[in-house]
């Protein structure tokens, strides 16, 4: 399934904010926690970048209200369309390698036993 992303320069307001912030970019990973890959990248509206310290990773979903939507043309159209592809093979290949850990182990006498393998991180 494709996500829609807001064009870049779109102006949105987060729950529970009180800063509208403008989009910049795209599928973005904090450097404290590269676990996660964020939807956006934003910036205070209408300050823009002051400094590197101010710049906001979010979520489609922490998305309140959309107060301008940025341009669209042909460029920007085939520029998700790739985004998309690149996201549906970064998927395929999570699942595939979570397939690789998933084992399965077969006795003669027993049914199929499913083996998880889990990182000790993910359970805290």
């Amino acid at each position: 399934m494709e996500k829609e992303f807001l064009p870049v320069g779109s102006v949105v307001l987060l729950k529970g904010g009180t800063k509208r912030i403008m989009v910049t970019g795209f599928c973005s990973v904090d450097n404290n926690d590269q676990e996660k890959m964020y939807d956006y990248t934003g910036c205070l509206y209408p300050e823009g970048i002051i400094n590197s310290n101010e710049i906001c990773l979010f979520d489609n979903n922490q998305i309140e209200q959309v107060f301008f939507k940025g341009y669209v043309d042909e460029e920007e159209t085939k520029f998700k369309e790739d985004l998309n592809k690149t996201l549906a093979n970064m998927s395929n290949t999570l699942e595939e390698d979570f397939e690789e850990d998933l084992k399965l182990e077969e006795d003669d006498d027993e049914e199929p036993t499913i083996t998880f393998e889990f990182n000790d991180d993910i359970l805290a």
